[in-house]
């Protein structure tokens, strides 16, 4: 049942993918989207990813009020900014950071942007500046995906959940570091922690995954074994940085423990498009004495059960370690990479392998269950805005 709220005055139309209900298509739609209030911003997007947990709302395994608009990982320009905004201006070039940092609660005071209380909000539809619905469809309030909606050339949302960026970084690949590439690099390098020497194993190579793969090679690793059933992938996993790649975990665990000499992996990252409990067994039968695992895929949020070896867990000292956002705040997370990509350790240009017109979303979907994308990308044209 949708939650109960007053509904902002709209500015303009714009047309946005919209979810109706759980496992029904994605829906082109025209709707209202509001100008922005005191403390938001509205954003004329480039390009938007298409990430597995927008698939998560479509499967149930994420809840939120229905009818949502998708998207949380944008970029673009400010064409609009409300009243006390003092973070950004019009014309600057904006990253959209799918958990809002507000700067002054007790995790962001704490240096934990990316666990920032307003995340609590993420799936409400409301947004933070006034507990309103900035998009509406007929009259009803429509969920922001995120707080973020970017399955919409457009969006209106608060200067929290954006970051600006310096103009020299081409938009449309920026528009991964809101999501993908800070959560997979931050996996391996922020909260993985990964030293040089290290081996890192990541299971599961899709947006996030890859990422994992180019973090823990520029952390200095010495070995970087992904693991992906599809060949396209692990082929992919192999420019970006792999040194080996597998089919499997059954495939995989006889060679690391002979390429560390019985030492196992330090670090292994999971980044599953949909977690299950038993992926943290096969993460840690992989994980050597005093190593972690870092658990970076979403999983149903109804899930409780996680199998593990709870002998082999204390006498051998391994951890296992939640994610989001790669463990580090968006605010200082982003500009790091971009530092990365231009000192050449981050590859963005191929971590999108094809794009689409936002009326082609549901294809794009497809297309990622089907394993042909490493990312996807709605890419906006002239004529959406």
């Amino acid at each position: 049942m949708r939650m109960s709220a007053r509904v902002t005055i709209f500015g303009m139309k714009t047309k946005a993918a919209v979810l109706h209900g759980v496992n029904e298509e994605w829906k082109i739609e025209e709707v209202d989207l509001g100008d922005p209030v005191a403390g938001e911003v509205q954003v004329k997007l480039v390009s938007s990813g298409l990430c597995h947990s927008d698939h998560h709302l479509r499967t149930g395994q994420s809840p939120a009020p229905m009818p949502v608009v998708g998207g949380h990982e944008g970029a673009g320009v400010v064409v609009k900014v409300g009243e006390g905004v003092t973070r950004f201006q019009e014309g600057d070039h904006v990253v959209t950071a799918f958990i809002p940092a507000c700067g002054t609660c007790e995790p962001c005071s704490a240096g934990a942007q990316n666990i920032c209380d307003e995340g609590a909000g993420l799936l409400t539809g409301l947004s933070i500046s006034d507990k309103t619905h900035r998009v509406t469809l007929n009259g009803e309030g429509l969920t922001q995906m995120c707080l973020l909606g970017t399955f919409s050339p457009y969006i209106t949302v608060n200067q929290a959940s954006l970051v600006k960026i310096e103009d020299d970084i081409p938009l449309q690949q920026a528009a991964l570091l809101g999501c993908g590439v800070a959560t997979g690099w931050g996996s391996a390098v922020e909260i993985g922690d990964t030293k040089v020497g290290d081996t890192v194993v990541i299971l599961g190579i899709g947006g996030v995954g890859i990422n994992a793969v180019q973090g823990a090679k520029a952390a200095g690793a010495r070995y970087v074994v992904a693991v992906d059933p599809v060949k396209f992938k692990r082929d992919m996993a192999e420019k970006l940085g792999a040194t080996h790649t597998f089919d499997s975990v059954e495939a995989a665990l006889p060679v690391v423990g002979e390429i560390t000499w019985g030492r196992m992996a330090n670090v292994v990252v999971l980044t599953h498009g949909e977690m299950k409990g038993e992926y943290v067994a096969e993460g840690l039968s992989l994980t050597g004495k005093g190593g972690q695992v870092i658990v970076t895929g979403m999983g149903d949020y109804a899930a409780m059960d996680v199998k593990l070896n709870l002998f082999e867990l204390t006498l051998l000292q391994k951890r296992v370690q939640g994610a989001i956002f790669g463990g580090a705040g968006p605010r200082t997370q982003i500009p790091k990479l971009l530092d990365a990509y231009r000192s050449g350790k981050l590859n963005l240009a191929d971590l999108v392998t094809q794009t689409y017109r936002l009326e082609d979303i549901n294809q794009a979907y497809d297309d990622m269950l089907a394993g042909n994308n490493i990312r996807g990308m709605v890419v906006y044209e002239d004529s959406d805005y």
